[in-house]
């Protein structure tokens, strides 16, 4: 895995362009943003749906500002498989204007749109195997880079340690409290004696989750990209929880889901709550997986919809759009508020499900009966 992750690192330094540029997605998403702003401004009605849209959606560049008719952004990655079988990695300022580059470009409309595409002989659009790195996966690897670099501070400042030393404050402090408190509070009451084996994935999904929630919020590069808010990294996190509770899984957990403690007519000569409890297997980590993400997804959704406010009351005169600034105002602060509890909070339910799915599948009598005495054991 760490030779995986040193690749990707290294294929993203060889192929970013150090340089400000403008690609043609880039262009795209900034001038919609501004046609939209305008035509509230001239009295038409704003396209808000295109507004939201163009900030939550992933793209081949990270747009950071514009200045004037200037359209600042970073030029991204793309890697991509051809259907010949050929390998192309280039910067994506190639794709600019909606120019080609060795057979490839950025779909404008269609099925597609957004994505980019290779033209076939006979004219077809079809999509090439697509390893691009994208506003979300450069985002993952920043805020990746922040979780390691606050984890490893903090270790640094531990092992120097003596013995005796007095009580961490500052970042290691904080740090230890939030360990502490979803250790004793999440892990080992619904994992059990088992723990320690799951505290280490458990304790990396909850801060990979919070940290990404915040650095989501935060409207500055190189944060702001909308990591937790793609569907494809909650997949990809509530694969992870379904590995590690069915791998793990006790013979009394696989008992439960293929022969439950149910009446037999339940079971023979129609298999009824076997297939329910089967089926259950993949609707809790698909659970997971929609949870996180509309709920991040929405809320960076209803911000930008309360900013929009400001610009669809333009034509109603300056009275109502003065009002009506203030409330979104005032409404936007409060939804950024709110979102830094929601922030903690997903990445809380997140972890007590994951560690409640697992210790489900470690249950045994003599499981429950080491849980009861780790628990007293805490409390005391």
């Amino acid at each position: 895995m760490r030779f995986v992750i040193n690749i990707l690192v290294l294929l993203s330094l060889l192929a970013v362009e150090p340089v400000w540029a403008q690609t043609e997605e880039a262009v795209a998403q900034a001038e919609a943003v501004e046609e939209t702003i305008e035509a509230s401004e001239q009295g038409e009605e704003l396209d808000v749906k295109q507004v939201v849209l163009s900030h939550i959606a992933d793209s081949y560049e990270w747009h950071i500002c514009s200045v004037g008719e200037r359209h600042i952004s970073v030029p991204l990655p793309v890697i991509v498989r051809s259907q010949s079988g050929e390998w192309h990695c280039f910067s994506s300022s190639k794709l600019h204007h909606g120019h080609q580059y060795e057979g490839f470009h950025i779909a404008e409309e269609g099925a597609y749109a957004g994505k980019i595409v290779e033209q076939t002989a006979d004219g077809e659009q079809i999509r090439p195997l697509d390893f691009s790195i994208t506003k979300t996966v450069a985002g993952l690897f920043v805020n990746c880079a922040v979780l390691l670099l606050i984890v490893l501070c903090v270790a640094r400042r531990y092992r120097n340690d003596q013995h005796d030393s007095k009580a961490k404050g500052g970042l290691a402090g904080v740090l230890e409290m939030v360990i502490e408190s979803v250790m004793d509070g999440i892990i080992i009451p619904c994992v059990g004696p088992n723990y320690r084996k799951f505290a280490p994935y458990l304790l990396t999904a909850f801060f990979f989750i919070f940290v990404n929630n915040l650095m989501g919020l935060i409207p500055i590069f190189p944060a702001g990209a909308n990591v937790t808010g793609n569907i494809a990294v909650t997949l990809v996190l509530a694969m992870a929880t379904f590995f590690a509770v069915n791998i793990f899984g006790t013979k009394d957990y696989w008992k439960e889901i293929f022969w439950p403690e149910v009446p037999t007519w339940l079971k023979v000569p129609i298999p009824i709550m076997p297939a329910i409890e089967f089926i259950g297997l993949f609707t809790k980590p698909f659970s997971l997986m929609i949870r996180l993400f509309a709920n991040i997804l929405a809320g960076h959704a209803i911000i930008l919809i309360l900013t929009c406010i400001v610009f669809a009351t333009a034509k109603m005169g300056a009275a109502v759009n003065g009002a009506m600034s203030a409330v979104s105002v005032v409404l936007s602060i409060f939804m950024n508020c709110l979102e830094l509890l929601v922030a903690f909070l997903q990445a809380f339910v997140f972890t007590m499900l994951s560690a409640v799915f697992i210790g489900a599948a470690q249950h045994t009598e003599e499981h429950e009966h080491e849980t009861k005495q780790i628990e007293n054991n805490t409390n005391n």
